[in-house]
């Protein structure tokens, strides 16, 4: 069974910047490209991020390239989502997993309790 753990939200203002973490527990880590998704008050989760299993490729949301970078540590078993210059729409909770492929609108395994993050303008 898998575990996800995010952390990192938190309120800041915009321009600002924030680095989420994401440790997965329970599966071979470096087997699984993983993605980060976000959920918005009122609205449906979306993809943000992917990279694959070994870091060779990433894939974002339009609305956040150039602003958002996606890494991971295989050795840690965590995926990081470094957001910088971040705008009020940016606000939601903050959500990981594995994806089937890079451009996956679902994840692989239960969903996380998330991280919120808020955006004050």
């Amino acid at each position: 069974q898998v575990q996800l753990v995010e952390s990192g939200g938190g309120l800041v203002q915009a321009g600002g910047s924030l680095r989420l973490s994401c440790l997965v527990a329970g599966r071979t880590f470096n087997r699984y490209a993983l993605g980060w998704f976000r959920q918005a008050p009122g609205k449906e989760r979306e993809f943000v991020a992917s990279i694959t299993w070994n870091a060779g490729s990433t894939y974002y949301l339009d609305s956040v390239k150039g602003r958002f970078t996606i890494s991971r540590d295989n050795a840690k078993n965590t995926v990081y989502l470094q957001m910088n210059t971040l705008k009020p729409e940016d606000t939601a909770v903050y959500y990981c997993n594995g994806v089937a492929s890079m451009t996956s609108k679902s994840g692989l395994w239960s969903w996380g309790q998330g991280t919120q993050v808020i955006v004050s303008s």
